[in-house]
């Protein structure tokens, strides 16, 4: 595990709660963050909380059974270590550093404590570039910053690890750097596709993937972030890569946070939360930077409870972010994918000054004309279509081909949709937005600019005779002078 064990400082077991044990030690007491080994390295515990001159409180980042009172406990003299260095590249590892590819273990490697500070400021890069990522909804509405932090916010079943996965295919290809992806409290399964997917796309050589799973003690979960930032920080510090670092999901690592927190007797803060919970976040989302030498961009994926949007978790994680992507389950289920709500979501980048005057315009004109649609939605379902003033249902009709041309067919997804990905450039997304609501596209079906890429796509569909026009069926009074 890389833990070498430096002079050996004994202890013995007194008490076993769960994953909470409670450990004598007769001479040095172990610092905070020490990892302690029993049962010859099959238990590792890390060491919380020095209750007096003689017992620590640690939280157990492996299954306790059969760790009993009175047990050997061995103090490694350091803290939990990750490997750094280019043979990790290509591997997926645990929370200690043990690959599980089933390949050997990786040879020449360094090993570094997990507990790392942020870059200072003198060291950070004050510099805004746009991260194009071939999604037409985020490059227009919710443009990406390199070096950034990211996040797609949504409930259950609304798409985030769909997104996410869509985002790695895209961005690896042309994506020059080291990507990283780092499992928190999710599937396992999720994990081995990601792996074969990778694996078959030919993006492997670039990736290091890193997993505490939904089914791990809650101290392997809440340290895996930290691991997973180690390896990153390497690459960008030592080796002056860019880094990609996709996490998914930061919410699960609030969650472990809570969970540790409510084991060591700490008293919950609101809706139970533990009352370390914004400076745990920070800790970990400050370590993201760009610096001199550099740029971590990060892309995590947060899952929020119950759709709840005023939830803390949510609320801190809105804080660190320069992007904010709002998964919409009323969009998801109308078929809308990427089910993105542009009303909702924002990005620090959308400003005239980095994007440029005409994208700015451009995606303003967007959200107007998609909010004058939400508002008038309540009209049409009480009156009807009909009911509207002119100018009102040019509006619906441009916000209509907006929604369905700002959907995409995902490589990912290809194989249930029987749809082919699409990458589309900025330019041609900006374009085709443009020209929608120029009302260039007003006699093309609707269904026409639905899951395409570029808009010249619904011309060659709707000709093709693909696609049904929506019909306009009349109501008796409109026969009526």
């Amino acid at each position: 595990m890389g833990n070498n064990t430096t002079g050996l400082n004994l202890g013995v077991v007194v008490s076993v709660r769960g994953s909470v044990v409670d450990i004598r030690f007769g001479g040095h007491l172990p610092p905070i963050y020490s990892l302690l080994h029993a049962q010859d390295g099959k238990i590792v515990i890390e060491v919380l909380a020095q209750l007096d001159a003689w017992h620590v409180r640690g939280i157990a980042l492996t299954p306790t059974q059969g760790l009993a009172r009175g047990m050997g406990v061995e103090d490694t003299g350091g803290p939990l270590k990750a490997p750094v260095g280019n043979s990790v590249l290509s591997r997926m590892f645990d929370v200690f550093g043990n690959a599980i590819d089933r390949l050997d273990a990786p040879v020449d490697v360094q090993w570094r404590s997990v507990h790392r500070v942020p870059p200072p400021l003198a060291r950070r890069s004050t510099q805004s570039e746009i991260f194009e990522t071939g999604i037409k909804a985020i490059d227009v509405l919710v443009p990406l910053e390199r070096g950034g932090k990211a996040g797609l916010f949504g409930g259950a079943g609304v798409g985030k690890t769909v997104l996410l996965t869509e985002m790695i295919h895209n961005m690896i290809g042309h994506h020059e750097g080291v990507s990283i992806f780092c499992g928190i409290g999710e599937r396992c399964r999720e994990g081995e596709e990601l792996y074969r997917d990778m694996k078959e796309a030919g993006v492997l050589p670039n990736m290091v993937m890193i997993f505490g799973q939904m089914n791990e003690p809650p101290g392997s979960r809440f340290r895996v972030g930290h691991a997973a930032l180690t390896m990153a920080e390497y690459f960008r510090d030592d080796e002056h890569r860019d880094v990609l670092l996709l996490i998914d999901n930061i919410f699960r690592f609030i969650q472990a946070g809570s969970e540790i927190s409510g084991l060591m007797g700490q008293m919950p803060s609101r809706l139970g939360y533990q009352p370390t919970m914004g400076t745990e976040l920070s800790g970990l989302e400050e370590r993201i930077a760009n610096t001199d030498t550099g740029a971590i961009t990060s892309i995590q994926a947060v899952y929020v409870p119950a759709d709840d949007f005023t939830d803390p978790a949510a609320v801190h994680t809105f804080s660190h972010l320069s992007a904010s992507i709002v998964l919409s389950r009323k969009r998801a289920s109308e078929g809308l994918y990427p089910a993105i709500d542009p009303l909702q979501s924002s990005s620090k980048m959308a400003t005239p000054g980095i994007v440029g005057e005409r994208h700015y315009q451009l995606a303003q004109e967007i959200r107007r004309t998609l909010a004058q649609y939400a508002q008038l939605k309540d009209i049409i379902a009480m009156l009807g279509l009909e009911q509207l003033s002119p100018e009102d249902r040019n509006v619906v009709a441009r916000a209509r081909r907006l929604e369905r041309f700002l959907t995409q067919p995902f490589f990912t997804t290809g194989q249930f949709t029987g749809l082919k990905g699409k990458l589309v450039s900025l330019q041609d997304a900006l374009d085709g937005c443009e020209r929608i609501l120029q009302d260039e596209f007003k006699d093309t079906p609707e269904s026409a600019l639905y899951m395409i890429g570029t808009v010249d796509e619904a011309k060659g569909k709707a000709a093709a005779g693909l696609s049904k026009p929506i019909a306009e069926t009349k109501k008796p009074s409109d026969a009526q002078p």
